[in-house]
């Protein structure tokens, strides 16, 4: 697969300053990683030869080479791929031998006649192999200061420009434009460039394929330039649609996210996932983050002060995800939000008496830090058994119930207490574990259940977890707060006695 990425040039140099064996080298383990979680069964091995002159053979020195040997024992298809001389880390030329081989018995009048029929197939052609490092900084911004015309971060994120090029383009949050606006404008005009910006809303009925074409357009009007970053400056929607017509336009151009609520800043903006609902013709279902892509930003800016623009329901359905975190990574993290939950949402995570000093940023830290400790490995989620799906099994349908009226931090925490009653069935935490989870979720201000969650529902989000994470449930389930499992075997009455047991609480 070909990856366009914008990385930093000291990345780059590293990476070509390597001996070009070396480089061939890391490119061959790559496959072979990528090959083996692919197939399961494909092995590879590598070999290098050197040939050289005795001064009577007749033969001629030839340069160190890097062959690769992969067989499948499952196809029995073995591959030989040799570099070529002008892109040895790149392009490598390979012959593939298919062995099949089959036994047929035919009875005839007196004995049994066993024939055995081996055919060998054998294809010849090139694989191309280009990979890049990724590199991307998730600036935390001084509280408040980033739309200061004194503090350059902003302007800066959006790369140099030649002399003379003074202009900068933005899509922007409805809501976020209602608000900072203005001020927004008025920090570019004070560094001496017009701003061209997009308005788009950005609830989640707007996630959709049309509002990427929208921009699209207006990207097309504006004339981007084909390394010339722009900014999306919202929450989470508004970030995934940037992310997916970044992906598009040009076949890939630079943008920078701004997110400005508390689910953007603990989620949406630390990975490289991008994606909208798409409403299929056929079956008429509309499917949540259906149509994506893997895009990263070139940079991330956070400044948590926009999060003061934000309802009391917002900033609880922010906690919905930084909870999720706690509950599968870090007892810290949940001890924080058992203490000092309910008055950062009374507080909108401002600095105030009720909050000791530092406890907001470091929620926010520990959440960005946990994301990008799962993330950063797993970037193109190679590896489908994910603690940080927690909560996203049975949320994806809550989500898209006709008329519901939940958001995505609210339905993951619906979620992840639904689990948590699920991993008291099975023994892996006791009853008071759960009633303190429950405790704590209630007193941020959650949902800890919905009346949509029902026994058809909750088999309908594990069949479709099957089909998501191809071919398994992998349902993360806690064993205590801050440590967690994946199952696959959840079944259909475990479900019923789990809805059961829900009833027990006050929610």
């Amino acid at each position: 697969m070909n990856r366009a990425l914008t990385v930093s040039a000291s990345v780059l140099d590293a990476w070509n300053s390597l001996p070009s064996d070396v480089r061939s080298a890391l490119v061959a383990l790559e496959m072979r990683r990528n090959k083996e979680e692919d197939k399961g069964s494909s092995t590879a091995s590598f070999t290098s030869d050197t040939s050289e002159s005795d001064g009577g053979s007749g033969t001629e020195k030839t340069d160190r080479s890097l062959e690769v040997i992969e067989r499948d024992e499952a196809r029995g298809t073995t591959t030989v791929l040799k570099p070529l001389e002008r892109a040895p880390n790149n392009v490598f030329e390979f012959s593939k031998t298919l062995k099949q081989e089959s036994t047929t018995v035919e009875k005839t009048s007196a004995t049994l006649v066993t024939t055995k029929k081996t055919i060998i197939t054998r294809t010849r052609g090139w694989r191309n192999v280009f990979s890049l490092p990724i590199s991307y900084d998730v600036d935390i911004i001084p509280y408040g200061t980033i739309l200061e015309p004194t503090n350059p971060q902003l302007l800066e994120a959006t790369g140099s420009h030649p002399e003379g090029y003074n202009r900068r383009f933005a899509v922007i949050d409805e809501a976020i434009a209602r608000i900072h606006g203005d001020k927004i404008v008025a920090y570019f005009k004070a560094q001496g460039i017009e701003l061209t910006t997009c308005i788009l809303p950005g609830g989640e009925s707007d996630k959709r394929p049309e509002a990427v074409d929208r921009l699209l357009d207006e990207l097309c009007a504006y004339k981007l330039r084909r390394r010339e970053p722009f900014l999306a400056i919202g929450g989470g929607v508004i970030l995934d649609i940037a992310g997916m017509a970044a992906c598009l336009y040009r076949r890939g151009v630079p943008f920078v996210r701004v997110p400005t609520t508390l689910l953007a800043i603990v989620d949406a903006s630390v990975g490289v996932k991008n994606g909208v609902d798409y409403c299929c013709d056929l079956t008429n279902d509309t499917y949540k983050n259906r149509v994506g892509s893997f895009y990263a930003p070139s940079s991330c800016l956070l400044d948590s002060s926009f999060i003061q623009s934000q309802d009391e329901r917002n900033i609880c359905n922010g906690f919905g995800e930084i909870l999720k975190l706690a509950l599968v990574r870090s007892v810290d993290l949940f001890e924080l939000l058992e203490t000092h939950g309910k008055a950062l949402v009374d507080s909108r995570f401002a600095p105030n008496s009720s909050v000791p000093e530092e406890v907001a940023t470091r929620i926010i830290d520990l959440s960005i830090q946990i994301m990008l400790e799962e993330l950063g490995p797993n970037l193109w989620e190679h590896k489908l058994e994910r603690c940080v799906d927690y909560g996203h099994t049975f949320s994806k349908l809550l989500e898209m119930v006709p008329g519901a009226d939940i958001m995505h931090g609210e339905a993951v925490n619906v979620d992840g207490f639904f689990c948590c009653v699920i991993s008291f069935l099975r023994g892996y935490i006791p009853r008071e574990t759960v009633d303190r989870v429950f405790k704590c979720m209630k007193s941020i201000g959650l949902p800890t259940n919905s009346a949509d969650l029902d026994s058809e529902l909750a088999w309908q989000s594990c069949k479709d977890a099957v089909e998501h994470r191809h071919g398994e449930q992998r349902i993360p389930l806690i064993t205590d707060i801050g440590e967690s499992i994946c199952v696959s075997d959840i079944t259909p009455e475990e479900l019923d006695r789990a809805l059961e047991v829900m009833k027990e609480f006050p929610h």
